[in-house]
């Protein structure tokens, strides 16, 4: 993801890019930006008849109409105002919802490594605080600033009608402004940049806050995430700080020069030789004109800003939709696998610079059989079921389904003959039925199959007994529910799938002695006819395991039946020992 950020004009292009299909509703706020810019200079432009007409000829013609052309000249600037502010701001709501949509969608599909890298907050900012950073560059302040670019376009070619001499003058300082907003451009970019890092850890640290407020208030830990957010929000708030003075001193240094301009001017005007040639009408159509500057020109400079930040946020969104998504090269399809599972030499590292996690490991696991791991807390069980899930898949060695490696099958096609609980359950803030059957089940499940499904892992009997049964809403992660009842309501799920592999890692680890009955005979039910991968902390529940499988430091030390492995007295059966005495 270590990518050279996109310049200012490739982000753009492809901002335009994604709004292309609405380029008929862009060609009318163009042409409202077009009406409301072209006021400004017909406005300047009639202060020329009206002096030298209405006031100095007194020609009954023009003291009529002028008045008129006025009212008619901000009839057509409120509407041309309204028509490009309404449809660039309703274009832009509908780019930030694709682009939500794409990051969410991207966010799906990315590699569990990329997760392993990132903070939550950092990836929840780029979907929420970014994604309107954007909206603001590519609409709003694009809106202002096109508006103010053809403003000061047309009342520049007014006073060079009006005078050369005197625009010569104004054109002369252009070059020193231009040269101090790219300047300013380049530090707000820094500073957008800085300040949106700032956001996404601040977000992490209230997300990891809110998530673990258990943790906090028992171990009390307030004041320990307290001061790491008082510290990130410092870090923003010099940031933000840092901005807002580039921005005020910007504003300042422009009028200066814009107000020098101007006193040079009325000097030059007002010279004997100037006057001979220059009307009332036409110097005050010229100072109106260049007075009608300030604004554009000042809202230019203050625009930059929203630009910038505009810019620097798009390049992060892009950073994460040009990122790869899970390799999935597979072009074999297994609508319904056996469960045979074969490793040989396998050998596995979270990343190049990393030691191995699994050296060496080979395994072989028939269709329906039951395979225990066990070993200390890191020695590799729970990399090998992410292998298996084809969650990493950047290994060496072959991991095997039905004697086809698992990177030659398509990727959906293989998790669909996967099931999976784990020690924390995910669940959804949504009803029992639809955590039940989740995802593509939902669709493909009738009422009658979920309520088997919760039978089958006695879940049933507490879900009859809560007033709207399985329309029942069970809170973030199921916070309404106990842990036993959550590992039930995950048993009923893994059911309702019936793939032919079932992978439980820690399953019941985490439970009381009553939850933990109740969750061993929803998993008898589970372990028919399927097989079975099971990473097991309480060996009693492993003693009928066809194999077992004992890992230490990524290596596989031993292996064999739970008699087998209690007769060799080597680690199984200290293990054992130690948790029995």
């Amino acid at each position: 993801m270590d990518k050279k950020k996109a310049s200012a004009f490739k982000v753009y292009a492809r901002l335009l890019k994604l709004v292309k299909p609405h380029y008929h509703l862009i060609a009318l706020a163009s042409f409202g930006m077009i009406l409301y810019a072209a006021t400004d200079t017909a406005f300047a432009a009639l202060m020329k008849p009206m002096i030298d007409g209405s006031f100095v000829a007194r020609d009954p013609f023009l003291i009529a109409a002028v008045p008129a052309l006025i009212m008619l000249t901000f009839l057509i600037r409120g509407l041309g105002g309204f028509m490009s502010g309404y449809i660039m701001a309703w274009v832009g709501s509908k780019l930030v919802l694709r682009l939500r949509a794409q990051m969410f969608a991207k966010l799906l599909d990315l590699p569990t490594r990329v997760y392993d890298n990132s903070t939550s907050g950092e990836l929840v900012s780029k979907l929420t605080f970014n994604a309107e950073r954007v909206s603001d560059s590519a609409t709003n302040a694009l809106t202002i600033l096109i508006r103010d670019i053809l403003t000061v376009i047309g009342l520049m070619s007014w006073m060079l009608y009006l005078s050369p001499q005197l625009t010569i003058i104004l054109l002369v300082i252009t070059p020193f402004l231009a040269i101090m907003v790219v300047y300013l451009a380049k530090k707000y970019r820094i500073l957008s940049h800085l300040i949106q890092n700032s956001m996404g850890k601040m977000t992490h640290i209230i997300e990891e806050a809110i998530e673990g407020h258990r943790v906090v208030k028992i171990f009390g830990g307030s004041y320990q995430e307290q001061e790491k957010y008082a510290n990130i929000n410092t870090e923003t708030r010099k940031n933000n700080l840092k901005l807002v003075l580039v921005r005020s001193i910007s504003v300042p240094v422009v009028q200066f020069f814009i107000a020098t301009v101007l006193a040079v001017i009325v000097y030059m005007a007002t010279n004997e030789g100037m006057m001979r040639t220059v009307t009332a009408g036409t110097f005050m159509s010229f100072i109106i004109a260049m007075l009608g500057m300030f604004a554009p020109l000042r809202r230019l400079t203050t625009i930059n800003a929203e630009l910038q930040k505009g810019i620097a946020a798009s390049d992060s969104i892009f950073e994460l939709l040009d990122s790869p998504v899970e390799t999935d090269q597979g072009k074999i399809s297994i609508s319904k696998a056996r469960g045979k599972i074969t490793i040989k030499n396998l050998k596995f590292s979270y990343a190049p610079d990393l030691p191995s996690v699994l050296d060496d490991i080979n395994l072989e696991i028939e269709a329906g059989q039951t395979v225990a791991l066990v070993g200390k807390s890191g020695s590799g069980k729970s990399t090998i079921t992410s292998i298996l899930c084809r969650l990493y898949q950047t290994y060496e060695g072959e991991v095997l389904m039905d004697d086809i490696k698992i990177d030659e099958v398509q990727l959906a096609e293989y998790r669909k003959n996967i099931s999976f609980v784990g020690q924390n359950v995910t669940l959804f803030n949504d009803t029992i039925k639809n955590n039940i059957a989740y995802g593509k089940l939902l669709s493909e499940s009738s009422d009658k199959k979920i309520k088997e499904a919760a039978v089958a892992a006695y879940a049933d009997e507490f879900i009859e007994k809560l007033p709207k049964k399985y329309d029942t809403c069970i809170g973030e992660n199921g916070i309404l529910l106990s842990g036993g009842q959550r590992q039930r309501l995950a048993i009923a799920r893994a059911y309702l799938k019936n793939a032919p592999l079932l992978i439980l890692d820690e399953a019941t680890s985490s439970l009381d002695s009553e939850s933990e009955k109740k969750v061993q005979q929803g998993l008898l039910n589970l372990f028919a006819n399927r097989t079975t991968l099971v990473i097991a902390h309480r060996l009693s529940t492993i003693e009928n395991a066809d194999k077992i499988i004992v890992l230490d430091q990524g290596k596989i030390i031993e292996r064999g039946t739970h008699q087998e492995l209690l007769a060799k007295n080597l680690t199984y059966a200290n293990l054992y020992k130690l948790q029995f005495n």
